[in-house]
């Protein structure tokens, strides 16, 4: 059975994450409040990021700047988004 958890992006309960993100408290803290949908699309998204505004994950602004948009991402606040990036067709 899976374990569930009350999104706090979607805020109800969805199937959780089968482990932590990321070491430390942040990765307990994303285990416990985000669900795989959820962390599945930042992941998504992040990608997205990184592709189009050519970022280097050597640069540690680059790490905080990702991490700021998680945050706001899992929270449901304006994030940024990756210009000029148009979804494939159906």
């Amino acid at each position: 059975m899976s374990r569930t958890v009350f999104c706090r992006k979607y805020q109800k309960e969805l199937d959780g994450l089968d482990f932590p993100p990321m070491p430390g408290k942040k990765g307990q803290e994303l285990f416990e409040t985000v669900s795989k949908q959820a962390w599945e699309e930042w992941q998504a998204q992040q990608t997205m990021l990184i592709n189009e505004k050519h970022l280097s994950l050597m640069d540690p602004n680059t790490r905080k700047y990702l991490q700021a948009q998680m945050e706001r991402f899992l929270d449901n606040e304006p994030f940024d988004k990756a210009e000029g990036y148009v979804p494939p067709e159906q």
